[in-house]
């Protein structure tokens, strides 16, 4: 077993445990940092920022708006579909005043999507973007939702602003499909309301739910992973411990380009970021490079938050490295495997060094982190404090030290279940509290620990294990490839054949050729991929994590027209 071997290795001053009941719920956590940093600056957006005591007052105009003007009730679930703006955490904050359950939702939903978590979840209210409200047009009628806010994209910000961004969004970018919610109520309007009246705040149990978070839409039906109190608080006490030695309270500046209904930027920015009273530069869309870039340029940034494909695109974007990064002390990843190319360039342009984490949206989502004060680069680190971890083989026996296994997880952020399904909690979660989580780890002897890869993702080419994050870590440091991405396809001789997809660089002109004699140069001989295509783009998640999901079912049903057509 390896219950006991973190316990002295931890760097200096951060403690092996936390307390997770420190605090009763995230309300009171919100209430002493808000009064605590109330003059601070808590988020910023479209040049706009709130401090603290801002947050606390509007997210209590919320709360009151919710409590006077709906028949909502502590535990009912209301869904919150917003990007990186204001007002998201202002309505976040104020319905967990009011005590109810976030159920946090991807602004880029299909209506398929949102009938499915409106609908899995039992929402009864929705808070949602006027740009996204016409599929919640076609949706809501299908659905339990009884009360809808709808807000724009300026709304929050003084007024000839508010008037002049939303009217050149509507009018001149055409973002505002037409819809008809008659019901609907304005954010505006519904802070009106509540403005001056007082809040009944919400008391709940540490153990209560206070977030679900939709899991495995891409290996599946989406799941909502219950998130209680109690598990929230943990993690940003873990993080906070592991991480805070790098932090002054009240003075940092962190960029935040991840979606927050995202649980990475979730936790860290909302949660643990409050809890220090840290101030959070809001990204509304990342993708947005140019746009993205002039804002970092007016901040002395001290920390950024990111993932591999969003380090790749900046540092090969030249406004981007002519910034200034003399402030910049921390950088972490997380949300998929880090290149050591990607790290390393970024380490080049910033003069950061990248602290790679891990973790899942059943853990809150923090698992394990680099401490800023021994990075190894190609580890996610050490686990976060009061926080077991195992490998297991097949039979389910403990590995331990250096073998790859699966990797399972103990600890007071591990989710309560999945939400109304209780088959597939007990798939995922014993008795005793472990969490299996699906990837493949190795936990080295100085208790660094590395992912080799996700278990579902294995290639098994001719009897041997072939991981794809391998094959994509040394096809990044081939000068010219932007993205790829490694799967298994059937093969008739060796069970798994391996097929890698390339981005190249924009204006790099790739051969077949190049990529083969680079494989075959750093990998042994069943590691070399069988096929190689090259691509434009790679599919990804809202976050940029590539999803090589789909790229397998893009090959299988080639695989499966070209049977039927044969058999014709």
């Amino acid at each position: 077993m390896t219950d006991n071997l973190w316990k002295d290795k931890y760097p200096a001053g951060v403690p092996a445990e936390i307390n997770a009941d420190q605090y009763p719920n995230v309300q009171a956590v919100l209430k002493e940092s808000c009064q605590r940093f109330a003059d601070k600056p808590a988020f910023s957006n479209l040049g706009k920022t709130l401090t603290y005591g801002e947050l606390y007052e509007l997210s209590g105009a919320f709360a009151a708006y919710l409590q006077n003007n709906t028949d909502l009730k502590p535990g009912d679930r209301i869904a919150v579909q917003l990007p990186n703006i204001l007002q998201y955490p202002v309505v976040v904050f104020g319905a967990m005043r009011a005590g109810l359950i976030v159920v946090n939702t991807n602004p880029l939903y299909t209506a398929r999507e949102m009938e499915h978590q409106f609908n899995d979840s039992g929402a009864k209210a929705l808070i949602c973007l006027a740009n996204m409200a016409h599929l919640a047009e076609e949706v809501l009628p299908k659905t339990g939702v009884k009360h809808v806010v709808v807000t724009e994209v300026g709304d929050l910000l003084p007024t000839f602003k508010r008037l002049l961004v939303n009217a050149v969004i509507k009018h001149v970018k055409k973002m505002v499909p037409p819809f008809s919610l008659p019901h609907a109520v304005k954010l505006n309007d519904a802070l009106a309301k509540g403005r001056g009246r007082a809040v009944k705040e919400a008391t709940p149990h540490n153990g209560d739910v206070a977030v679900l978070q939709y899991t495995g839409g891409t290996t599946g039906v989406a799941k909502g992973a219950m998130l209680t109190h109690r598990n929230l608080i943990a993690n940003m006490l873990q993080c906070k411990a592991l991480m805070g030695a790098n932090l002054n309270e009240g003075c940092e500046i962190l960029i935040t380009p991840l979606p927050l209904y995202h649980i990475y930027a979730f936790t860290f920015h909302c949660m643990a970021m409050m809890l220090t009273g840290n101030h959070n530069i809001l990204i509304s869309n990342p993708r947005d490079l140019p746009a993205m870039t002039k804002e970092l340029a007016k901040f002395k940034f001290t920390g950024f938050v990111g993932l591999n494909t969003l380090f790749v695109a900046l540092c090969n974007n030249d406004d981007f490295r002519k910034l200034d990064f003399s402030a910049l002390k921390l950088t972490l990843s997380g949300g998929m495997a880090l290149q050591l190319a990607a790290a390393e360039r970024w380490k080049q342009v910033t003069g950061c060094a990248i602290c790679e984490g891990y973790g899942m949206t059943e853990t809150s989502p923090v698992v394990s982190v680099n401490p800023f004060q021994s990075i190894q680069i190609g580890t996610i680190g050490i686990p976060v404090p009061s926080t077991l971890c195992k490998v297991l083989d097949d039979e389910g026996n403990d590995v331990g030290i250096g073998a790859p296994g699966e990797l399972c997880v103990k600890g007071p952020q591990v989710m309560k279940g999945y939400w109304q399904r209780q088959e597939a909690t007990d798939e995922i979660l014993d008795a005793e509290g472990w969490l299996r989580t699906g990837d493949v780890a190795v936990i080295q002897e100085d208790g660094f620990m590395r992912i080799v890869d996700r278990k579902k993702d294995m290639i098994l080419v001719s009897g041997f294990n072939v991981y794809p994050n391998e094959l994509e870590d040394v096809l990044a440091t081939l000068p010219g490839v932007l993205q790829c991405a490694a799967i298994g396809v059937p093969d008739e001789k060796s069970g798994e054949a391996i097929k890698m997809f390339v981005v190249a660089k924009p204006g790099v002109s790739l051969t077949k050729e190049q990529v083969m004699e680079h494989m075959r140069g750093n990998v042994t001989g069943y590691k070399v991929p069988r096929a190689i295509e090259f691509r434009d783009a790679l599919p990804t998640t809202n976050v940029g994590k590539i999803l090589r999901r789909e790229l397998r079912d893009e090959e299988l049903k080639k695989l499966k027209a070209k049977q039927e057509t044969a058999k014709a």
